[in-house]
């Protein structure tokens, strides 16, 4: 067995890259993560990575600009009055987790003209710790979201509760790919919805499995973070 904690950041994002289609994008989840470490990621390969603070991730982009093909990814909780700057500064926003903050971003993406890619939150099980729409309360609103013609909503993202078994963790990421299926079989005129976010370090392999098109690692490839 690999033992992680001996290899490089290098060689751990080349690892994980073996292991998983081709297809299936690596973000590599840098919340708290030193820009050398993320240069030796990218040096690696890697290209997509996903911070959770706006204000963190602004900072990080002033120092990588030498590498201006990397995809910025916002996977943490974002607040309404922060939705313009992440209009601005990212390429992705894995966390639209309401209504709210979904017409708050189409609005920002009106005014300013630029639109990333977006997914909508959402969780299988009810869960106080997570943010998102139940399954229901989402199919409720697509029409509302569908209305949102500057957010180009193309994709579902989750985060299982924690203590799940492999089996439980499974059914759950089986459960979202199940609830892409039935949206892309409704009717919208704006959504378009092709993409999964869903597996981290100790789960990726089962997010696969059940067919997430983008996986966030982050302890697996840096080790454990310092708060």
């Amino acid at each position: 067995m690999i033992q992680f904690e001996t290899l490089s950041v290098g060689d751990r994002c080349r690892f994980i890259r073996q292991q998983i289609p081709e297809t299936v994008k690596i973000i590599a989840v840098t919340k708290t993560v030193p820009v050398s470490a993320m240069r030796e990621a990218y040096q690696a390969g890697i290209r997509d990575f996903g911070e959770s603070r706006v204000q963190e991730a602004i900072a990080k982009q002033s120092e990588l600009e030498d590498y201006d093909d990397i995809q910025w990814h916002l996977i943490g909780h974002l607040q309404r009055n922060k939705a313009r700057k992440a209009v601005q500064h990212f390429d992705w926003i894995h966390s639209v987790d309401s209504l709210k903050i979904a017409q708050a971003l189409n609005q920002a993406a009106k005014e300013i003209g630029n639109t990333p890619r977006a997914c909508l939150q959402v969780k299988m099980l009810p869960d106080p710790n997570k943010y998102g729409w139940e399954p229901d309360a989402l199919l409720n609103d697509l029409p509302t979201l569908d209305q949102c013609a500057h957010l180009n909503l193309c994709g579902l993202m989750a985060i299982p509760p924690l203590g799940l078994s492999s089996n439980e963790a499974l059914d759950y990421f089986t459960k979202v790919s199940e609830l892409l299926d039935t949206i892309q079989s409704t009717p919208l005129a704006h959504i378009r919805l092709e993409e999964i976010s869903m597996g981290m370090s100790s789960d990726y392999s089962l997010a696969v499995k059940a067919g997430a098109t983008m996986i966030r690692p982050g302890r697996i490839l840096f080790g454990e973070r310092v708060y």
